[in-house]
């Protein structure tokens, strides 16, 4: 069964490609096939082969599992603005049922698969659609990424707020250091750990590459510490859904 994950962050920028490529990283160390799946994106570039954007070739770099771009990223805007404002400039809708293809299709193909989401938690995806209510619809646990940063503190709990008030879990929060450390970065990761419920999965230092490094900072033995520590609060329809073949 195929476990799978919403990667979603505290903003814009945060760094949840970083973060994606390390998590399919520490996954592969495990021997796991691997998929890191963008749905949509915008902010590409035009190549000879299409349109292509940048984060969605480190998710394809990144997983184990070898497939064409188009899979990975099977809706794409050249223009760095919100999706649904370029969609509706194109008149080219954002269709849930695209995404949807995309998830069933991994499901036979990947053991772990990693849903990599665009800007931040409520990102509109239409007029009437944001990319949430696609997770709430697919019943995604979510992994939070939170730059550590000036405000980060408020907007990973307003974060955290709102993804439990839709009914998901957050399985587990990473730390991305999108700066180099100050002199504050200590206190803001302690009040970070102590006022997130979900676990931290590691805290990965200011990049200024990727490398094929990143999945040693994050321990994924801690989504499963979570899962056994809250079972009791999830329907068997759900687990096996997440890809846990776990009877209660």
């Amino acid at each position: 069964m195929t476990k799978m994950y919403f990667v979603t962050g505290t903003d814009t920028e945060v760094g949840k490609t970083v973060v994606s490529c390390a998590l399919l990283q520490a996954a592969g160390y495990q021997g796991l096939n691997t998929v890191g799946y963008k749905p949509v994106a915008s902010g590409s570039e035009l190549t000879a082969d299409g349109l292509r954007n940048s984060d969605a070739l480190l998710l394809q770099a990144n997983s184990r599992v070898k497939l064409p771009y188009e899979a990975i990223n099977p809706i794409v805007f050249e223009a760095p603005t919100s999706p649904h404002i370029i969609s509706e400039k194109l008149n080219q809708p954002i269709e849930f049922s695209v995404i949807n293809k995309g998830l069933a299709y991994f499901k036979s193909q990947a053991d772990w698969l990693l849903v990599e989401g665009a800007g931040g938690w409520y990102t509109p995806l239409s007029v009437e659609k944001t990319y949430a209510d696609w997770v709430i619809e697919q019943q995604l646990p979510v992994i939070l990424v939170v730059g550590v940063k000036l405000g980060c503190i408020n907007h990973a709990l307003l974060t955290m707020e709102s993804i439990e008030a839709a009914g998901l879990p957050v399985a587990g929060w990473v730390a991305n250091e999108v700066e180099p450390a100050g002199i504050f970065q200590e206190q803001y990761l302690s009040t970070l750990n102590r006022m997130i419920k979900a676990p931290c999965l590691g805290v990965i230092p200011h990049q200024k590459t990727l490398n094929g490094k990143l999945g040693s900072y994050l321990d994924l033995s801690l989504l499963t510490i979570w899962l056994y520590k809250n079972i009791n609060t999830f329907p068997q329809a759900t687990l096996n859904a997440w890809g846990w073949s776990i009877v209660k």
